[in-house]
């Protein structure tokens, strides 16, 4: 969604850091389609104006630990759940079929790290894979969902936020130096993403002004806001999940990094 290249180091994770412009060129993607044209990437810079930060600050939070469970950038808990804890790429639709197949029962993505794509067609094709499994996304407190990690969790069949956790979205610019104002609204370049927050739920009227809150935002600046602001754009679910029993286990230092 927003254009964003996000190559995090773990002890860095949690910084206060705005994504910014993303490169993105525009073909169409299809679910279950196993040939990849590569998208933009997207980036994290940290030298990017605050629109807006989030109300309630996150809390420390720790990386799920690495092991057997890895599937690209996400990482299994159990076996009903799964930790998104990394920029996606062109691999991760194919990354997140395979954990599917060993891992058929995945039904809720904990939302803990995710900065945005590498690739931003794989990422719309990713987060249409999520809606047609069913999937459930949780940003849990102090998770943060920035930039194209926005697309993934609106993909979730049902989607849940708790208090503490924050996005940010901004402006995308393509490789030529256009950003979305340069194009008609009806433009593919624009219809793109309206077309896929329709098929994530949102009527057209819905769609159009998200659309258009996001592109408020400046490319090389981000929006940040919290669960709250997230409600007033989105609809949330109210339904409490209980967390995975072994989340707690789960969520311990990676390598000594803390997510602060």
């Amino acid at each position: 969604m927003r254009s964003s290249i996000a190559i995090l180091l773990l002890g860095t994770l949690f910084a206060a850091s705005p994504l910014s412009a993303q490169e993105i060129q525009y073909e169409s993607v299809e679910v279950g389609v196993d040939h990849f044209v590569f998208g933009g990437e997207r980036s994290l810079s940290f030298d990017i104006a605050y629109i807006q930060t989030p109300a309630t600050p996150s809390a420390p939070l720790v990386l799920p630990a690495r092991g057997r469970g890895d599937y690209g950038p996400f990482r299994v808990i159990d076996d009903t759940h799964a930790a998104l804890i990394d920029v996606t790429d062109a691999a991760s639709p194919r990354q997140f079929a395979a954990m599917l197949r060993v891992h058929p029962g995945i039904a809720v993505i904990e939302m803990i790290e995710c900065p945005g794509t590498e690739d931003d067609l794989a990422n719309l094709r990713l987060g249409r894979m999520i809606r047609a499994h069913g999937i459930v996304t949780h940003v849990p407190q102090g998770g943060s969902v920035r930039s194209g990690g926005v697309e993934l969790f609106l993909a979730g069949a049902r989607r849940y936020v708790d208090p503490g956790a924050e996005f940010a979205v901004h402006s995308w610019l393509d490789e030529d130096g256009h950003e979305p104002r340069d194009f008609a609204q009806s433009a593919p370049e624009n219809r793109r993403y309206i077309d896929y927050y329709r098929q994530m739920g949102m009527t057209q009227k819905e769609a159009e002004a998200f659309y258009a809150m996001t592109n408020s935002v400046p490319f090389a600046s981000a929006r940040w806001f919290d669960a709250a602001e997230m409600g007033r754009w989105v609809r949330l679910d109210d339904t409490y999940i209980a967390p995975s029993p072994l989340l707690a286990a789960a969520l311990v230092v990676d390598s000594g990094s803390t997510l602060q």
